[in-house]
């Protein structure tokens, strides 16, 4: 049998994700139908099969006189559809979506206690050196403390992701398991399938010659051919509830695949948002801190020696030439806090994308599991009333 894709002539759900618009509209979650094509496609497929030595074998083993057989003919693969729709609504209520949710929280908390004025160079009022020294309500220490708790705090929370990065790229793969189960379902179940049309051909073959015996009115004759009939009779029924179980396979794909597509877009959003841009913010904030600290330090020196220039008239203008020189080198730093203030805006602009996406992908996961759902209920019920 060929290893080309049944479920779609192209499918597009296998193509990488790709990254999401502005203010794009989220996509709802759609069951799709197969084209006329694909139909003939797939008709095309079941006469392969048919010629097929593993069906044709298949074929040899239904039992006409065993209704409860013919009634049961492929059940193993039918519940393991079954078994597989349970599996998929499983991952999606183990989802780990909601936990993501915490860590965006607790990065925006964070974040939110970010003050670029902390890092202005104000010379009169508002500069954090006349905050410490003049007005005397806010020392360096707390500042200080301030941003090394939130390094730390960053820290946990980027480890986190981290974390939370490996288990969707692990989802991601155990989607593609199953997408792949679920297609050696289909395969599988048009096996059985075309077996099924295998035995019509031999039982419409055999009816009119059953049927012609029971002219006389013999009574063996008469009931192995309504026994016949009433077999084909049951195999088209097992025939569509097995149709209806391959219908059930081929809607499950697009579904896995609107499910990877929104972890990739998660993934996407950590490595470019998180990932990359954390680790820059929490090295420019660390370099920003200790430029401030030794700037002070700098700038206290300088104060020191002028008031010691005051009583040693003698060497005032050689220490000061020294002092302004210290300054100037303390106070040229290598981090601009625009750089800061980008990166921060950039983390804070990837969570507000990465919730968007969250809910985008909730929202697919919710309406794929309700329409499985649907589907395995109309299964169920076209199974009991074939029955």
């Amino acid at each position: 049998m060929s290893n080309e894709n049944p479920f779609l002539s192209e499918d597009v759900f296998a193509k990488p994700a790709p990254t999401p618009e502005p203010a794009h509209v989220p996509a709802k979650a759609t069951i799709l139908t197969p084209t006329i094509e694909e139909k003939s496609q797939l008709l095309k497929q079941r006469e392969m099969l048919r010629t097929q030595p593993e069906v044709q074998q298949l074929a040899t083993k239904i039992d006409v006189k065993n209704q409860i057989a013919v009634l049961e003919f492929g059940k193993e693969t039918a519940a393991g559809i079954s078994q597989f729709s349970d599996r998929m609504l499983a991952t999606m209520r183990t989802s780990k979506l909601e936990q993501s949710s915490a860590l965006l929280n607790n990065l925006n908390i964070i974040m939110d206690r970010f003050d670029p004025q902390d890092f202005k160079e104000e010379e009169k009022k508002k500069g954090l050196i006349k905050r410490i020294f003049n007005k005397g309500k806010e020392k360096l220490e707390t500042v200080l403390s301030k941003y090394d708790t939130m390094n730390k705090e960053i820290d946990v929370v980027y480890q986190e992701v981290k974390k939370y990065e490996v288990e969707m790229k692990k989802g991601t793969l155990e989607l593609e398991e199953m997408y792949n189960q679920n297609l050696a379902y289909f395969q599988e179940l048009s096996k059985y399938i075309a077996a099924i049309d295998v035995k019509l051909d031999e039982i419409d073959r055999q009816l009119p010659v059953l049927e012609s015996r029971t002219h006389d009115g013999n009574q063996l004759a008469i009931m192995e051919y309504e026994t016949v009939r009433r077999a084909r009779e049951l195999l088209e029924q097992r025939r569509y509830d097995l149709e209806m179980a391959q219908q059930v396979a081929f809607q499950s794909a697009p579904q896995i695949r609107l499910l990877q597509q929104g972890n990739n877009h998660l993934i996407s959003k950590i490595n470019s948002a998180f990932v990359v841009t954390i680790p820059i913010f929490k090295q420019g904030l660390i370099q920003a801190v200790q430029m401030k600290r030794q700037k002070l330090i700098a700038e206290s020196m300088s104060e020191l020696d002028r008031r010691t220039n005051e009583m040693l008239v003698r060497n005032a203008e050689n220490i000061s030439q020294n002092s302004v020189r210290i300054a100037e080198m303390a106070g040229s730093s290598s981090i601009k806090i625009e750089t800061i203030e980008n990166t921060w805006q950039t983390i804070m602009s990837g969570i507000q994308e990465t919730q968007r996406i969250q809910q985008e992908t909730a929202q697919n996961r919710d309406a794929g599991r309700k329409r499985i759902e649907q589907l395995q209920l109309e299964y169920e019920k076209l199974k009991k009333g074939g029955m």
